[in-house]
């Protein structure tokens, strides 16, 4: 459903209009604007006083800039909109976000790409779209199905037997119709607004939604089953009610997760207990212990920008990830266990990328602040924050977080019918049908000391 923002959202493009030599043309191409963004312009002919703002409108399709009989007309970039966001968060990205957070559909660029071939993390990464020339597959426009749901959990290898000849009961599984879980937010503080629109939208979506302990009694009872708490190890003991209405828990990888981990199965062998490990240098080495002590879900998670946390110089999380799927892979066990890859995961493509990586599915958090509007100022979203996000309406940032995924979903159908693939599960680890500039550099330039 459109949502529009409650706040005056950041234009990136305008149009210089050169009026001095202007020959009054009857049929001028501003009056033809087919998004009518000229509008704005004569209300604020009619009051100079005005705000700007509504000058940066533009959609760059350039009909105007290439129809103007005199050259009168050019394309300019908003200074304001160049400030937004970080080194990672680039103003593209954010405004992006938005768009879709505001349509809940792909967003369309009249200017197109005129960006970098390549990048940092993600953008060192290309999908295989061999197959975008067949119609067939084609599954946004319902031509066929294709499957976007996986399960969390423990996949039996093979059908065990009791004594009696019995089929013993396979380990609990949560499926969940998209390759992703509402995350905590990196940074700023989850207020109780906030918390309560990321568990509204997860149950609209059917998908969990983690939140931290002391925040779990803003669910209602309905609601429980899509809720994931996030437990310190030692918070544990004495939750045992809690848990038995659960389908999920989460606890941090620190002293005694383990334990914590045995004692939660104990009091619901039906709960989904994953382990919450920071992304290390020895996450490889970390997720095949936990594996031998019989986690099967772990989510690695990586920072706000996707890299490694601790480290002078860290790796971006499409690394790590390929290291640990293929170590699994090696140890024959990597169907026994669910990755989710957290942090870095800003864009529709970068959740398609991570999990061509390895990862089963993805943890959203930053973007869902995004979608509100965030600027990705690195503030606390206090008295200070420029849209007040703290304040906003649980009603409506809920629908702006469901448009979001919605317009996620759209965008991995679109890559998985381009591929020729039926169904998410088979993109993962399928780093075959995906090109790498590091490895293209080294099988290249590998002779001369790359």
């Amino acid at each position: 459903m459109p949502t529009p923002a409650q706040f005056r959202p950041i234009g990136k493009y305008a149009i210089v209009d050169w009026r001095e030599d202007c020959a009054r043309c009857r049929n001028c191409v501003k009056t033809a604007c087919v998004n009518d963004v000229w509008s704005s312009e004569r209300a604020y002919d009619r009051d100079p006083s005005s705000p700007v703002e509504p000058l940066y409108d533009c959609h760059a399709c350039l009909s105007c800039v290439q129809g103007c009989t005199k050259g009168l007309l050019s394309l300019s970039i908003n200074p304001e909109m160049l400030a937004l966001g970080d080194s990672y968060w680039r103003p593209e990205m954010i405004a992006t976000t938005w768009k879709q957070a505001e349509t809940g559909r792909i967003p369309v660029s009249g200017a197109g790409y005129r960006g970098p071939f390549s990048g940092p993390g993600f953008d060192s990464m290309w999908t295989d779209m061999s197959e975008i020339v067949r119609p067939t597959r084609d599954g946004i426009h319902g031509r066929e199905y294709i499957s976007t749901s996986v399960d969390i959990g423990a996949k039996p290898m093979r059908l065990r037997f009791g004594a009696n000849g019995e089929l013993e009961a396979a380990e609990p599984l949560v499926e969940v119709p998209l390759p992703l879980v509402l995350d905590i937010p990196p940074w700023g503080r989850d207020g109780e607004r906030l918390a309560r629109a990321r568990l509204e939208a997860a149950k609209r979506l059917g998908i969990p939604s983690t939140l931290r302990l002391e925040d779990i009694g803003l669910a209602q009872e309905d609601e429980l089953p899509f809720v994931t708490p996030l437990i310190e190890p030692q918070d544990v003991a004495g939750q045992e009610p809690l848990l038995e209405r659960l389908r999920m828990l989460e606890i941090e990888d620190a002293s005694g997760a383990l334990a914590s981990f045995e004692r939660a199965r104990t009091a619901n062998p039906d709960l989904v207990v994953a382990i919450r490990l920071p992304l290390r240098p020895d996450a490889a080495e970390r997720v095949l212990e936990l594996y031998s002590g019989g986690v099967k879900v772990i989510h690695l998670c990586a920072d706000a920008q996707g890299c490694e946390i601790g480290v002078a110089h860290p790796r971006f999380i499409k690394e790590v990830l390929r290291e640990v799927h293929t170590r699994l892979v090696q140890e024959g066990v990597r169907d026994e266990v669910t990755l989710i890859a957290g942090g870095g995961i800003a864009l529709a493509e970068h959740m398609a990328k991570a999990i061509i990586c390895g990862a089963d599915l993805v943890a959203v958090g930053a973007p869902l602040m995004v979608a509100l509007g965030c600027r990705v100022c690195g503030g606390d979203h206090d008295e200070s924050c420029p849209i007040a996000i703290q304040e906003v309406e649980v009603d409506y940032a809920a629908q702006r977080m469901v448009n979001l995924m919605g317009a996620w979903h759209s965008q991995l159908i679109e890559v998985l019918g381009a591929m020729g693939i039926r169904e998410v599960r088979r993109l993962r680890g399928e780093t075959g049908r995906a090109m790498f500039l590091e490895d293209l550099d080294r099988e290249a330039f590998g002779d001369i000391g790359y």
